[in-house]
């Protein structure tokens, strides 16, 4: 076999093993978890519960539901646990291929990445559920009693979490966007009243159709997104000073 035809089989096989690594790191975890995992999802549903008429509860539709909702949340707590491994993995498979410079900023924007992400969804259920479904229940008439079902509720709180994740990861972007040149200070600070705009068109497309939680999206957003300005600003400086050097 040529030379190149043994280095792509040779990272193909690398990537396998690392991939391998991570699905057992989060199988692991998930095996841990899963004698608590009626108490997991009663604590992802403890925020709507709180703001449920006392002595309601929340139904199940399907035969297997009560099993497998709660195996989804624990499934899904366990890669967060798991995520450190997995992004060290992904990690460890780039990184020989990057320049020295790459290397330096690569590993901390990873972190922070990750960091935010979890961040925007703590925010979400600790502080946005509660005054999403507090509201909403005080619309609600008294001639009705609230009965949610669990498998809309983990749906419902998976696109919350994944939506102010995301929306956490803006001053990410905005550093990276700014860092590799592909967009200027100048253009950025231009961009606000597209920026404000678009920030509640998105808040109105994945969030529950009421007042609250758009603003509790849209607001944050524009913020993170003036955080960005001033983080990119900062290391641009300081990439500036610094000699650019290619060495590996």
């Amino acid at each position: 076999m040529s030379e190149p035809a043994e280095s792509f089989i040779s990272h193909l096989v690398e990537l396998r093993d690392r991939l391998l690594r991570s699905v057992v790191a989060v199988i692991v975890v998930f095996i841990c978890l899963m004698p608590w995992a009626a108490d997991i999802y009663d604590f992802l549903a403890h925020p709507l519960m709180v703001a449920l008429p006392e002595g309601t509860k929340m139904i199940a539709t399907g035969v297997v539901t009560p099993f497998f909702v709660p195996v989804k949340v624990t499934l899904m707590l366990a890669f967060l646990i798991a995520l450190p491994v997995v992004l060290y993995q992904a990690w460890a498979f780039v990184a020989p291929g990057l320049y020295a410079h790459e290397k330096r900023f690569g590993l901390p924007l990873i972190i922070a990445s990750t960091l935010l992400f979890v961040t925007g969804m703590a925010f979400c259920y600790y502080f946005v559920f509660g005054v999403v479904f507090h509201f909403i229940a005080q619309f609600a008439p008294k001639s009705i009693t609230p009965a949610p079902d669990i498998e809309q509720y983990l749906s419902f709180v998976l696109t919350m979490f994944t939506a102010f994740g995301v929306t956490f990861e803006v001053p990410i972007v905005v550093i990276v966007l700014v860092r590799f040149g592909l967009v200027s200070m100048e253009k950025l600070k231009e961009a606000r009243p597209y920026v404000i705009v678009g920030a509640f068109i998105v808040a109105a497309v994945v969030t529950p159709p009421d007042v609250v939680s758009q603003l509790m999206l849209a607001i944050p957003l524009c913020i993170l997104f003036e955080i960005g300005i001033l983080c990119a600003r900062v290391i641009g400086t300081s990439a500036e000073r610094r000699p650019h050097t290619e060495e590996t």
